[in-house]
């Protein structure tokens, strides 16, 4: 969900089988912290953020904006879910105009191999495509990472092309399933 798009923000929380999908809070911050200065969470996205940096730099309510769903097991943040405008000047595009909504995810480690992602992830597309229905959802990763790839191709993503960027092969597809045109 972008500024530009209808609907109103934040949506109420969202309950799946295990997961709460809802606004950031205060009580998030020490996740957030943890989330962007994890080696592993860094692997993919750029390497790890240094936590006194963090700590310094993060608001009081980090993460508190349209389309950032922070994602709660049992009360606690395991994750964070975004659905941002995908950068026009970024390769990778399904309409000539580009501004598609891009799908996002980090997940602490301890939550990983659990499906909470996958739960997630489902969550927030169902309540997407109820917002904007037709509009297409893109999802980008490096072709090395084996779980965000099984993760995209279990939600329903397909492959549009592969390209070079940041030094390694980058796999992008599109939810539901539509024609690039252009």
């Amino acid at each position: 969900m972008t500024e530009s798009g209808p609907g109103t923000w934040p949506p109420a929380p969202m309950k799946t089988e295990r997961l709460v999908l809802r606004e950031s809070e205060g009580r998030d911050r020490a996740a957030f912290v943890e989330l962007f200065s994890s080696p592993e969470v860094g692997t993919y996205v750029g390497g790890p953020r240094p936590r006194e940096e963090l700590e310094r730099a993060m608001p009081e309510v980090p993460g508190r904006r349209p389309g950032l769903f922070v994602v709660e097991l049992d009360g606690v943040m395991v994750g964070m879910i975004t659905l941002d405008r995908r950068d026009a000047e970024r390769p990778g595009h399904v309409r000539p105009d580009a501004g598609e909504t891009e799908l996002g995810y980090l997940f602490l480690p301890e939550a990983w191999g659990r499906g909470y992602a996958a739960e997630a992830c489902a969550a927030a597309l169902d309540w997407f495509a109820d917002t904007l229905p037709g509009e297409p959802v893109v999802l980008c990763t490096r072709t090395g990472n084996d779980r965000a790839m099984r993760l995209a191709a279990k939600l329903g993503f397909t492959e549009v092309e592969r390209f070079e960027e940041y030094g390694a092969e980058q796999w992008f597809g599109v939810w539901p399933s539509v024609t690039p045109s252009g």
